[in-house]
Protein backbone atom coordinates (compact mmCIF):
# COMPACT_ATOMS: atom_id res chain seq x y z
CA UNK A 1 0.00 0.00 0.00
CA UNK A 2 0.89 3.40 -0.92
CA UNK A 3 1.92 5.57 2.15
CA UNK A 4 0.28 8.46 3.14
CA UNK A 5 2.89 10.51 3.59
CA UNK A 6 5.77 10.82 0.96
CA UNK A 7 8.89 13.46 2.13
CA UNK A 8 12.41 12.97 1.34
CA UNK A 9 13.43 16.13 0.67
CA UNK A 10 12.92 19.87 1.78
CA UNK A 11 13.01 20.82 -1.94
CA UNK A 12 10.58 18.69 -3.51
CA UNK A 13 7.72 20.27 -5.48
CA UNK A 14 5.27 20.85 -2.64
CA UNK A 15 1.94 18.94 -3.06
CA UNK A 16 0.08 18.69 -0.06
CA UNK A 17 0.75 20.21 3.62
CA UNK A 18 -0.66 20.23 7.01
CA UNK A 19 -2.09 23.60 8.42
CA UNK A 20 -4.09 25.05 11.41
CA UNK A 21 -5.84 28.53 10.68
CA UNK A 22 -5.31 30.80 13.56
CA UNK A 23 -8.36 30.52 15.73
CA UNK A 24 -9.97 32.46 19.06
CA UNK A 25 -6.62 30.39 20.78
CA UNK A 26 -4.27 33.01 19.75
CA UNK A 27 -6.37 35.77 21.91
CA UNK A 28 -6.99 34.20 24.83
CA UNK A 29 -3.51 34.85 25.71
CA UNK A 30 -2.80 37.58 28.31
CA UNK A 31 -0.12 39.41 29.49
CA UNK A 32 0.15 37.34 32.78
CA UNK A 33 0.33 33.99 30.78
CA UNK A 34 1.95 34.93 28.02
CA UNK A 35 5.47 33.74 29.00
CA UNK A 36 3.85 30.07 29.73
CA UNK A 37 2.26 29.83 26.56
CA UNK A 38 5.52 30.61 24.92
CA UNK A 39 4.72 34.32 23.33
CA UNK A 40 6.41 37.30 23.58
CA UNK A 41 3.21 38.92 22.43
CA UNK A 42 -0.23 38.91 21.64
CA UNK A 43 -1.38 38.86 18.44
CA UNK A 44 -4.77 40.19 16.26
CA UNK A 45 -6.61 37.22 15.19
CA UNK A 46 -8.45 39.36 12.32
CA UNK A 47 -5.46 40.01 10.88
CA UNK A 48 -3.36 37.09 11.55
CA UNK A 49 -6.23 35.53 10.21
CA UNK A 50 -6.13 37.51 6.77
CA UNK A 51 -2.53 36.76 6.63
CA UNK A 52 -2.95 33.34 6.92
CA UNK A 53 -5.27 33.01 4.79
CA UNK A 54 -2.96 34.41 2.21
CA UNK A 55 -0.57 32.02 2.90
CA UNK A 56 -2.67 29.66 1.73
CA UNK A 57 -4.14 30.77 -1.01
CA UNK A 58 -0.66 31.59 -2.50
CA UNK A 59 0.09 27.42 -2.02
CA UNK A 60 -3.13 26.69 -3.42
CA UNK A 61 -2.12 28.80 -6.35
CA UNK A 62 0.89 26.85 -6.87
CA UNK A 63 -0.78 23.59 -6.58
CA UNK A 64 -0.55 22.56 -3.48
CA UNK A 65 -3.67 20.73 -1.63
CA UNK A 66 -3.75 22.60 2.26
CA UNK A 67 -5.00 20.18 4.57
CA UNK A 68 -6.21 21.57 7.92
CA UNK A 69 -5.65 19.40 10.90
CA UNK A 70 -8.75 20.79 12.60
CA UNK A 71 -11.13 19.14 10.34
CA UNK A 72 -8.90 15.95 10.33
CA UNK A 73 -10.16 16.12 14.03
CA UNK A 74 -13.61 16.77 13.54
CA UNK A 75 -13.98 14.03 11.05
CA UNK A 76 -12.32 11.31 13.58
CA UNK A 77 -14.99 12.90 16.80
CA UNK A 78 -17.90 11.71 14.50
CA UNK A 79 -17.30 8.39 16.47
CA UNK A 80 -19.02 8.06 19.55
CA UNK A 81 -16.17 6.12 20.64
CA UNK A 82 -13.29 8.08 19.18
CA UNK A 83 -14.67 11.22 20.68
CA UNK A 84 -15.52 9.90 24.53
CA UNK A 85 -11.92 8.19 24.18
CA UNK A 86 -9.78 11.64 23.11
CA UNK A 87 -11.86 13.41 25.26
CA UNK A 88 -11.00 11.24 28.57
CA UNK A 89 -7.40 11.10 27.35
CA UNK A 90 -6.71 14.89 26.72
CA UNK A 91 -8.52 15.26 30.13
CA UNK A 92 -6.46 13.23 32.28
CA UNK A 93 -2.95 14.73 30.57
CA UNK A 94 -4.52 17.92 32.19
CA UNK A 95 -4.97 16.44 35.48
CA UNK A 96 -8.85 15.89 35.58
CA UNK A 97 -9.76 12.41 36.65
CA UNK A 98 -12.77 11.00 38.11
CA UNK A 99 -16.34 13.17 38.99
CA UNK A 100 -13.87 16.05 37.19
CA UNK A 101 -13.65 14.69 34.06
CA UNK A 102 -16.85 13.51 34.23
CA UNK A 103 -18.47 17.53 34.77
CA UNK A 104 -16.56 18.58 31.91
CA UNK A 105 -17.38 16.14 29.23
CA UNK A 106 -21.00 16.68 30.29
CA UNK A 107 -20.04 20.00 29.34
CA UNK A 108 -18.45 18.70 26.08
CA UNK A 109 -21.51 16.69 25.21
CA UNK A 110 -23.44 19.96 24.70
CA UNK A 111 -21.14 21.29 22.28
CA UNK A 112 -21.34 20.35 18.43
CA UNK A 113 -18.22 18.68 17.56
CA UNK A 114 -16.84 21.82 15.35
CA UNK A 115 -17.12 23.75 18.61
CA UNK A 116 -15.91 21.10 20.38
CA UNK A 117 -12.66 21.64 18.57
CA UNK A 118 -12.75 24.85 18.37
CA UNK A 119 -13.01 24.86 22.62
CA UNK A 120 -9.94 22.35 22.28
CA UNK A 121 -7.65 24.77 20.72
CA UNK A 122 -9.20 27.88 21.84
CA UNK A 123 -9.14 26.80 25.83
CA UNK A 124 -11.92 26.14 28.15
CA UNK A 125 -13.25 28.93 30.87
CA UNK A 126 -13.17 28.46 34.50
CA UNK A 127 -17.16 29.75 34.30
CA UNK A 128 -18.36 26.94 31.68
CA UNK A 129 -18.02 24.51 34.53
CA UNK A 130 -19.49 23.72 38.06
CA UNK A 131 -17.79 20.48 39.56
CA UNK A 132 -20.19 18.82 41.52
CA UNK A 133 -17.55 17.37 43.60
CA UNK A 134 -14.62 19.64 43.13
CA UNK A 135 -11.01 18.86 43.94
CA UNK A 136 -8.40 21.19 45.27
CA UNK A 137 -7.16 20.88 41.86
CA UNK A 138 -10.25 22.13 40.62
CA UNK A 139 -10.94 25.21 42.51
CA UNK A 140 -7.77 26.44 43.19
CA UNK A 141 -6.72 29.20 41.31
CA UNK A 142 -10.34 30.10 40.16
CA UNK A 143 -10.07 33.47 41.54
CA UNK A 144 -6.11 34.01 40.02
CA UNK A 145 -4.85 35.51 37.61
CA UNK A 146 -5.47 32.46 35.03
CA UNK A 147 -9.31 32.04 33.48
CA UNK A 148 -8.99 28.66 32.01
CA UNK A 149 -9.31 25.35 33.42
CA UNK A 150 -7.59 24.30 29.79
CA UNK A 151 -5.14 26.42 28.11
CA UNK A 152 -5.60 27.64 24.69
CA UNK A 153 -3.24 26.44 22.40
CA UNK A 154 -2.02 29.47 20.38
CA UNK A 155 1.35 27.62 19.01
CA UNK A 156 -0.92 25.31 17.19
CA UNK A 157 -0.90 27.39 13.91
CA UNK A 158 3.24 26.49 13.70
CA UNK A 159 2.38 22.60 12.74
CA UNK A 160 5.69 22.06 11.87
CA UNK A 161 6.56 21.09 15.58
CA UNK A 162 4.05 18.17 16.86
CA UNK A 163 5.11 16.10 14.00
CA UNK A 164 7.70 15.55 11.60
CA UNK A 165 7.10 14.09 8.32
CA UNK A 166 9.91 12.05 6.61
CA UNK A 167 10.38 9.36 4.20
CA UNK A 168 6.94 7.24 4.70
CA UNK A 169 6.37 8.09 8.09
CA UNK A 170 6.60 10.87 11.06
CA UNK A 171 7.57 11.23 13.82
CA UNK A 172 4.94 12.06 16.42
CA UNK A 173 6.76 14.33 18.68
CA UNK A 174 6.73 14.29 22.55
CA UNK A 175 6.74 18.40 22.65
CA UNK A 176 9.35 20.05 25.30
CA UNK A 177 6.88 22.45 27.16
CA UNK A 178 3.87 21.52 28.33
CA UNK A 179 2.21 24.55 26.61
CA UNK A 180 2.58 22.50 23.60
CA UNK A 181 1.72 18.66 24.07
CA UNK A 182 -1.75 18.88 23.24
CA UNK A 183 -0.82 19.69 19.44
CA UNK A 184 1.01 16.51 19.40
CA UNK A 185 -2.00 14.34 21.08
CA UNK A 186 -4.12 15.53 18.44
CA UNK A 187 -1.46 14.34 15.76
CA UNK A 188 -1.79 11.08 17.05
CA UNK A 189 -5.60 10.82 17.29
CA UNK A 190 -5.37 11.79 13.74
CA UNK A 191 -3.46 9.66 12.21
CA UNK A 192 -5.00 6.46 14.22
CA UNK A 193 -8.00 6.78 13.29
CA UNK A 194 -8.33 9.13 10.01
CA UNK A 195 -8.78 7.18 6.86
CA UNK A 196 -6.41 9.16 5.11
CA UNK A 197 -3.84 7.79 7.19
CA UNK A 198 -4.73 4.53 9.72
CA UNK A 199 -2.59 2.30 8.58
CA UNK A 200 -1.06 3.82 5.97
CA UNK A 201 2.30 5.53 7.48
CA UNK A 202 5.05 4.84 9.92
CA UNK A 203 5.29 5.78 13.02
CA UNK A 204 9.51 6.82 13.55
CA UNK A 205 8.66 7.85 17.05
CA UNK A 206 5.64 8.46 19.24
CA UNK A 207 4.75 11.41 21.82
CA UNK A 208 5.37 8.90 24.39
CA UNK A 209 9.13 8.79 23.94
CA UNK A 210 10.81 10.03 27.25
CA UNK A 211 12.83 12.61 25.07
CA UNK A 212 12.35 16.21 23.73
CA UNK A 213 11.98 16.22 20.01
CA UNK A 214 10.28 18.91 17.58
CA UNK A 215 9.97 19.04 14.25
CA UNK A 216 11.28 22.74 13.51
CA UNK A 217 14.61 20.47 14.12
CA UNK A 218 13.83 17.93 11.88
CA UNK A 219 15.32 18.58 8.55
CA UNK A 220 15.29 15.94 5.50
CA UNK A 221 17.94 16.93 3.18
CA UNK A 222 17.67 14.29 0.56
CA UNK A 223 15.79 10.28 0.31
CA UNK A 224 18.70 9.48 2.89
CA UNK A 225 19.76 12.31 5.02
CA UNK A 226 18.21 13.90 7.91
CA UNK A 227 19.35 17.07 9.69
CA UNK A 228 18.42 17.69 13.34
CA UNK A 229 18.89 20.32 15.31
CA UNK A 230 20.30 19.64 18.95
CA UNK A 231 18.41 22.54 20.66
CA UNK A 232 16.07 23.90 22.81
CA UNK A 233 13.73 21.73 22.02
CA UNK A 234 15.40 18.55 20.79
CA UNK A 235 17.74 16.68 23.00
CA UNK A 236 20.81 14.62 21.66
CA UNK A 237 19.03 11.26 23.14
CA UNK A 238 15.49 11.86 21.07
CA UNK A 239 18.48 12.18 18.12
CA UNK A 240 19.83 9.20 18.63
CA UNK A 241 16.50 6.76 19.61
CA UNK A 242 15.58 8.45 15.40
CA UNK A 243 18.60 7.14 14.28
CA UNK A 244 18.35 4.00 16.02
CA UNK A 245 14.43 3.31 14.48
CA UNK A 246 15.44 4.81 10.73
CA UNK A 247 18.95 2.99 10.68
CA UNK A 248 17.02 -0.75 11.99
CA UNK A 249 13.60 -0.56 10.40
CA UNK A 250 13.17 -1.63 6.89
CA UNK A 251 10.86 0.78 5.78
CA UNK A 252 12.79 3.62 6.16
CA UNK A 253 15.89 4.06 3.41
CA UNK A 254 17.68 6.84 6.00
CA UNK A 255 21.45 6.53 6.60
CA UNK A 256 22.67 9.32 7.47
CA UNK A 257 21.44 12.07 10.39
CA UNK A 258 23.46 15.10 10.70
CA UNK A 259 23.04 16.72 14.37
CA UNK A 260 23.33 20.18 14.96
CA UNK A 261 24.09 21.87 18.08
CA UNK A 262 22.58 25.22 18.30
CA UNK A 263 22.33 27.82 21.18
CA UNK A 264 19.67 26.96 23.65
CA UNK A 265 17.42 30.11 23.85
CA UNK A 266 14.09 31.16 22.53
CA UNK A 267 15.59 33.66 19.98
CA UNK A 268 17.11 30.30 18.09
CA UNK A 269 14.31 27.77 19.74
CA UNK A 270 14.80 25.06 16.32
CA UNK A 271 17.13 24.50 13.62
CA UNK A 272 14.81 25.72 11.23
CA UNK A 273 15.31 29.57 12.51
CA UNK A 274 18.40 29.33 11.74
CA UNK A 275 19.07 26.91 8.61
CA UNK A 276 16.85 26.30 5.65
CA UNK A 277 17.46 24.63 2.60
CA UNK A 278 16.15 26.22 -0.57
CA UNK A 279 17.73 24.55 -3.69
CA UNK A 280 20.01 21.41 -4.29
CA UNK A 281 22.79 23.37 -3.27
CA UNK A 282 21.67 26.36 -1.55
CA UNK A 283 20.62 27.63 1.63
CA UNK A 284 19.98 30.58 4.17
CA UNK A 285 22.04 30.41 7.28
CA UNK A 286 21.90 32.91 10.39
CA UNK A 287 25.73 33.79 11.16
CA UNK A 288 24.89 34.05 14.37
CA UNK A 289 25.40 30.01 14.42
CA UNK A 290 28.31 29.76 12.48
CA UNK A 291 30.99 30.50 15.40
CA UNK A 292 34.04 31.14 13.34
CA UNK A 293 33.59 27.55 11.27
CA UNK A 294 33.94 26.01 14.86
CA UNK A 295 30.59 24.38 15.26
CA UNK A 296 29.89 21.11 17.05
CA UNK A 297 27.91 18.97 14.14
CA UNK A 298 28.29 15.00 14.50
CA UNK A 299 27.01 12.61 10.85
CA UNK A 300 25.76 9.39 12.71
CA UNK A 301 25.69 6.02 10.84
CA UNK A 302 24.62 2.80 11.27
CA UNK A 303 27.47 0.61 13.16
CA UNK A 304 27.78 -3.19 13.46
CA UNK A 305 25.26 -5.12 15.49
CA UNK A 306 22.47 -2.14 16.09
CA UNK A 307 24.92 0.26 16.66
CA UNK A 308 25.64 3.88 15.72
CA UNK A 309 29.42 5.42 14.60
CA UNK A 310 29.23 9.17 15.27
CA UNK A 311 32.04 11.14 13.24
CA UNK A 312 32.72 14.96 14.71
CA UNK A 313 32.78 17.83 12.73
CA UNK A 314 33.33 21.26 12.69
CA UNK A 315 32.39 23.49 9.22
CA UNK A 316 28.61 23.41 8.38
CA UNK A 317 29.67 23.84 4.85
CA UNK A 318 32.01 21.16 4.67
CA UNK A 319 29.49 19.08 6.17
CA UNK A 320 27.14 19.50 3.83
CA UNK A 321 28.99 19.35 1.04
CA UNK A 322 30.18 15.74 2.15
CA UNK A 323 26.88 14.43 3.14
CA UNK A 324 24.82 15.81 0.39
CA UNK A 325 27.87 14.63 -2.09
CA UNK A 326 28.30 18.34 -3.55
CA UNK A 327 31.39 20.22 -4.77
CA UNK A 328 30.60 23.63 -4.27
CA UNK A 329 27.39 24.88 -2.45
CA UNK A 330 25.65 28.31 -1.51
CA UNK A 331 25.28 30.05 1.74
CA UNK A 332 23.41 32.59 1.98
CA UNK A 333 23.78 34.94 5.31
CA UNK A 334 20.27 35.85 6.97
CA UNK A 335 20.52 39.94 6.40
CA UNK A 336 23.49 39.60 4.16
CA UNK A 337 25.52 39.02 7.38
CA UNK A 338 25.07 42.54 8.60
CA UNK A 339 25.72 42.60 12.20
CA UNK A 340 21.90 44.45 12.60
CA UNK A 341 20.25 43.71 10.13
CA UNK A 342 21.07 39.94 10.59
CA UNK A 343 20.28 39.52 13.98
CA UNK A 344 16.59 41.79 13.48
CA UNK A 345 15.62 39.50 10.34
CA UNK A 346 16.64 36.02 12.06
CA UNK A 347 14.16 37.10 15.44
CA UNK A 348 11.44 37.78 12.01
CA UNK A 349 12.69 34.52 11.15
CA UNK A 350 14.70 35.42 7.91
CA UNK A 351 16.30 32.14 7.52
CA UNK A 352 12.96 30.45 8.16
CA UNK A 353 11.68 29.49 4.24
CA UNK A 354 9.39 27.09 2.94
CA UNK A 355 10.55 25.53 -0.06
CA UNK A 356 7.65 24.63 -2.36
CA UNK A 357 10.14 23.59 -5.50
CA UNK A 358 13.67 23.35 -5.73
CA UNK A 359 15.16 27.17 -5.86
CA UNK A 360 11.20 28.60 -4.95
CA UNK A 361 10.18 29.69 -1.42
CA UNK A 362 7.95 31.30 0.48
CA UNK A 363 8.97 33.89 3.38
CA UNK A 364 7.71 37.01 5.23
CA UNK A 365 7.97 40.40 3.41
CA UNK A 366 8.97 42.03 6.42
CA UNK A 367 13.24 40.40 5.94
CA UNK A 368 13.52 43.11 3.07
CA UNK A 369 17.76 42.83 3.30
CA UNK A 370 17.28 38.98 3.02
CA UNK A 371 14.69 38.34 0.18
CA UNK A 372 17.31 41.04 -2.13
CA UNK A 373 20.26 38.49 -1.52
CA UNK A 374 17.89 35.41 -2.19
CA UNK A 375 16.81 36.87 -5.43
CA UNK A 376 20.59 37.90 -5.86
CA UNK A 377 21.18 34.48 -5.66
CA UNK A 378 18.65 33.24 -8.34
CA UNK A 379 15.86 32.22 -5.78
CA UNK A 380 12.29 32.62 -6.82
CA UNK A 381 10.85 33.98 -3.81
CA UNK A 382 7.22 34.71 -2.75
CA UNK A 383 6.45 36.98 0.00
CA UNK A 384 3.73 36.57 2.63
CA UNK A 385 2.09 39.44 4.97
CA UNK A 386 3.92 39.13 8.54
CA UNK A 387 2.48 41.88 11.05
CA UNK A 388 0.39 39.82 13.15
CA UNK A 389 1.69 35.89 12.61
CA UNK A 390 5.75 37.23 13.12
CA UNK A 391 4.87 37.22 16.66
CA UNK A 392 4.22 33.75 17.54
CA UNK A 393 8.16 33.47 16.23
CA UNK A 394 7.73 31.45 13.29
CA UNK A 395 8.01 31.79 9.97
CA UNK A 396 6.36 30.19 6.70
CA UNK A 397 8.18 26.56 6.96
CA UNK A 398 7.52 26.37 10.57
CA UNK A 399 3.31 27.14 9.90
CA UNK A 400 3.73 24.09 7.35
CA UNK A 401 4.43 20.33 7.69
CA UNK A 402 4.25 18.45 4.51
CA UNK A 403 2.59 15.30 3.78
CA UNK A 404 3.89 14.87 0.14
CA UNK A 405 6.41 16.45 -1.81
CA UNK A 406 7.52 15.42 -5.65
CA UNK A 407 11.15 13.05 -5.69
CA UNK A 408 13.35 15.57 -6.71
CA UNK A 409 15.96 14.94 -9.90
CA UNK A 410 19.36 14.19 -8.93
CA UNK A 411 21.08 17.19 -9.48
Amino acid sequence: MKSAIEVNSEIGRLKSVLMHRPGKEIENVIPDTMKQMLFDDIPFQKIADKEHDYFTNLLRNHGVEVVYIEDLLEDILQKDDVRDDFESTYLNEHYYQGSSAEDIKQYFETLSIHDLVSTIYAGLRREKIHFTHPSLHDVAGTNAFDPFLLDPLPNAYFTRDPQASMGSGLTINHMTFEARRPESLITEYVMKYHPRFAGKINVWLDRYNDARIEGGDELVLNDHVVAIGCSQRTSTRSIEKLAHKLFEDPDSHFDTIVAVQIPHNHAMMHLDTVFTMVNYDQFTVYPGIMNGGKMNINILHPGKDNTINLEHRTSLPDTLKEVLGLSEIDLMETGNGDPVAAPREQWNDGSNNLAIAPGEVVTYDRNTVTIDLMRKHGITVHEIYSSELSRGRGGARCMSQPIIREPIEKN
